[in-house]
């Protein structure tokens, strides 16, 4: 399953992983530091938080695709089933 994200889809998506590798990398410095446990794991979680929204906001741009994906697997000859499992094995890795 290829995903093609519009422009602005797009524009969110790589605001959303830019904020997070912004975020990582304060983490990785805090570290360095030897900042307060308290402040790395609160910057830990908001790059946590700011990776799953990517995540959810690919999920959400591209589920209509997906479907049509497997809607065009009957035509391809794939099996609708397999497909169908794949796409709940990606939905459940963001769980």
């Amino acid at each position: 399953m290829e995903l093609d994200l519009a422009g602005a889809e797009l524009k969110a998506v790589l605001n959303r992983l830019r904020r997070a590798q912004g975020q990582i990398s304060g983490v990785i410095r805090m570290i360095e530091e030897g900042r307060d446990c308290e402040e790395v794991v609160t910057q830990l979680a908001a790059a946590s938080r700011a990776l799953d929204r990517a995540g959810f906001a690919i999920i959400a741009t591209g589920l209509q695709q997906c479907l049509t994906d497997i809607e065009g697997g009957r035509k391809n000859g794939e099996d609708p089933e397999a497909m169908r499992a794949r796409l709940e094995k990606l939905f459940l890795s963001l769980a």
